[in-house]
């Protein structure tokens, strides 16, 4: 056999080995839809999308119980906790209301705990090195853990929105809404607002979710990593808060997040939401960028 023979038979070798190895877009789907199933099963997820859930479920008999000589609940104005005078007007203001209450702590520190614990947790389980054994590669898996953190961004805003829809409808009446402008719109017309809301602030989270994948890569503690992410949280919040630091506080991902209120005008004032989505893709792509760097060089020993 001549060398061009054997030079022509290895190639073919590798070529064929390379298609073997290169997972296909339908291998691709299983692992997200593996992802998921794993993600949604273990009690801690349970556990973080119940206490979502009962947050409007205890706004909701809090201002029943409050409001039942007749009063009106909390107080006047037009952002974020303040629909909460608008509640018993019209149930589906409980929506905007439980978002806005959930929004500042509860629904980034269950995005955080999910992100934080993504690639540490498989790491500290050991099963990471398994994972990567499998022709996924490692920004492929990276890419899987985001999705599966977005699609949890989403589930968990849903959850929060459905529980106060239900919730809303059973205490209270339901009918025709009072912008914040105040102009009347129908009812059907504010429950797409609503869910155009609730895609809002799930669309407000990805840059949490890249700063949580972020952290994830840089230890192989889940716990420490999510304890990590949410602490990180909790201090961009206290400093946004801060009046010194009014300067900075415009690129802070938390600065614009209550800006969805602004749906609820008539016409509608876009410039604070697409400021809040400019800069949380500014974040995702910053932090998911590092996310990757670090992990592709990484060395798994678990």
């Amino acid at each position: 056999m001549s060398r061009a023979e054997v030079g022509a038979g290895a190639e073919a070798v590798r070529v064929e080995d390379t298609a073997v190895r290169k997972p296909s877009p339908l291998w691709t789907f299983g692992l997200f839809r593996s992802e998921l199933l794993t993600t949604f099963r273990r009690w801690r997820t349970i556990a973080l999308l119940a206490v979502l859930a009962a947050v409007p479920i205890l706004i909701g008999i809090a201002i029943k119980i409050e409001t039942r000589d007749g009063s009106t609940a909390g107080g006047g104005g037009g952002e974020g906790p303040a629909f909460i005078s608008q509640i018993t007007n019209n149930g589906l203001f409980l929506v905007f209301t439980a978002l806005a209450a959930t929004l500042p702590f509860f629904l980034p520190m269950a995005i955080g705990v999910i992100a934080g614990d993504a690639i540490a947790g498989e790491a500290n389980a050991g099963t990471l090195r398994y994972l990567l054994v499998a022709p996924a590669g490692r920004t492929r898996l990276l890419l899987t853990k985001y999705a599966t953190t977005m699609t949890f961004c989403l589930v968990a805003t849903l959850v929060v929105a459905l529980s106060a829809l239900t919730v809303g409808a059973l205490l209270f009446p339901l009918g025709e809404l009072t912008t914040i402008s105040g102009t009347r719109i129908s009812f059907t017309e504010g429950l797409g607002r609503a869910l155009l809301i609730a895609l809002v602030v799930a669309a407000s989270l990805i840059g949490v979710a890249a700063l949580g994948l972020f952290v994830s890569t840089l230890t192989n503690s889940g716990i420490a990593a999510m304890a990590t992410t949410v602490g990180l949280l909790i201090t961009i919040q206290i400093l946004d808060q801060i009046p010194q630091l009014h300067a900075l506080q415009p690129y802070f991902f938390s600065h614009y997040w209550l800006s969805f209120a602004d749906l609820m005008r008539d016409p509608v004032y876009w410039d604070d939401m697409v400021r809040n989505l400019g800069l949380q893709g500014l974040y995702a792509a910053v932090f998911g960028s590092a996310a990757w760097a670090r992990f592709a060089a990484k060395d798994i020993t678990a």
